[in-house]
């Protein structure tokens, strides 16, 4: 691999979770439902009686019994404490009884755009989709707010130490900007950022825009979800997974076509783009087609992950003026997933190469970043995924979609500030 070039971009980063999930129980090295289990025993020893237990990077699909541990394992392992344990990709939780009761979910509970998984009895096993675990995070108590600064400086200084000059927060809380700028005007970082807050909270943001906003930090646009994960099988596909869920065996669309155009043209109206988070080919889709009816293209419309594309959208992108936002590293650890829910179609899976033919340029139009802390914002993770396209020790034979490689001096351009 050749060596790291300098200034490098983060196009795609959430501060304050990145700050909270450096004290959360990491769960990405384990392999199985048993080892989680006794990763959250550990945890819950450590704590006092009320404290709760946090925990990231589950990855289910990956391990070897392809499992969450059932909701009495969690209450056991957790001593009766609350629980909650994050998939890696912040789309799906498992939560044990005592959380599930503090944010009073029942297997009565219904959410649109989210799931609660039941048992053969309808009770709640504890594992939670989209807006059913967004409810459950938003009962785990948020950190002080003399707190935030000081997540958000840890947050900054680790992806300072990996390189990056540059970060885009992808869903900004309306009071990051002054914490940030805080951090700036009093050197503790030096650092560029680009703020894109949830639509919801984009006139909150804009209220706060004039004590903070400056060279150093600035307003990029709202962001919306149009649909899940891959993981979760709640990506929005254009045809079923091969092993989807059977109410909604194309995932979730998070957004109707709509709403889509009506975050577009609300963004619009304050000069400002939109950057959509669409994992499915259908959710892509549904982004470019609501940005051509709603003439916003050459507006910086970005759209995060795009993690497959149909062929016929490729030179969409171009012709719109769409920003390519992707995250390369997450193959490495979806692989397992993508071959399990998408085996006829993983030579769609990060098509970069097509990207790139179809005018696409690395670094201007075709950005790199990691959606950390879904995944470590290690920059040559994704220069691995999109160059060889397979984990460190697997056979080119295992590789997705490798006719999509790219050489490696052209990934690390799409990290590169301009």
């Amino acid at each position: 691999m050749i060596a790291r070039p300098g200034r490098l971009r983060e196009a795609h980063a959430h501060l304050f979770q990145l700050g909270r999930s450096l004290s959360m129980v990491d769960l990405s090295d384990c392999s199985s439902a048993g080892a989680m289990v006794e990763r959250i025993g550990e945890r819950a020893k450590s704590l006092g009686r009320k404290g709760w237990v946090l925990a990231h990077g589950a990855r289910p699909d990956g391990w070897d019994d392809s499992r969450w541990p059932d909701r009495s394992e969690l209450d056991t392992a957790a001593e009766g404490r609350p629980m909650v344990a994050w998939c890696f990709d912040y789309h799906a939780l498992v939560a044990s009884s005592s959380a599930l009761e503090r944010a009073k979910i029942t297997g009565d509970s219904k959410f649109i755009g989210g799931r609660v998984e039941l048992d053969a009895d309808g009770v709640p096993t504890g594992v939670l989709y989209e807006h059913a675990a967004l409810a459950m995070w938003n009962a785990v108590p948020e950190p002080a707010i003399d707190q935030r600064r000081e997540l958000v400086r840890q947050a900054c200084q680790h992806l300072a130490e990996l390189g990056f000059v540059e970060v885009h927060d992808l869903k900004a809380q309306p009071w990051l900007g002054e914490i940030l700028g805080d951090l700036v005007v009093g050197g503790e970082i030096d650092m560029r950022f680009v703020l894109f807050p949830l639509v919801e909270d984009l006139g909150d943001t804009l209220d706060a825009r004039a004590r903070w906003s400056g060279d150093a930090v600035t307003l990029g646009g709202g962001k919306i979800f149009v649909d899940g994960t891959l993981n979760s099988r709640t990506a929005w596909m254009l045809e079923p997974y091969a092993d989807g869920h059977r109410e909604t065996p194309r995932g979730t669309p998070m957004m109707p076509h709509d709403e889509i155009e009506t975050k577009l043209l609300h963004c619009s109206q304050h000069g400002l783009p939109v950057a959509a988070h669409a994992i499915g080919d259908a959710g892509v889709r549904a982004v470019l087609d609501a940005i051509e009816r709603t003439d916003c293209r050459d507006t910086g419309c970005r759209i995060e992950h795009a993690e497959l594309i149909s062929p016929e959208d490729i030179p969409r992108f171009k012709q719109l003026g769409v920003i390519a936002s992707v995250q390369p590293c997450h193959l490495l650890p979806d692989i397992e997933a993508l071959r399990r829910a998408l085996p006829d179609r993983l030579d769609r899976v990060l098509p970069i190469r097509e990207l790139i033919e179809s005018g696409m340029e690395p670094g201007v139009d075709l950005l790199f970043g990691s959606d950390v802390p879904i995944v470590r914002a290690e920059p040559r993770d994704s220069i691995r995924a999109a160059v060889d396209r397979r984990r460190e020790g697997m056979g080119q034979s295992e590789a997705i979609g490798p006719g999509q490689a790219i050489d490696e001096a052209t990934a690390w351009r799409c990290f590169r500030v301009r």
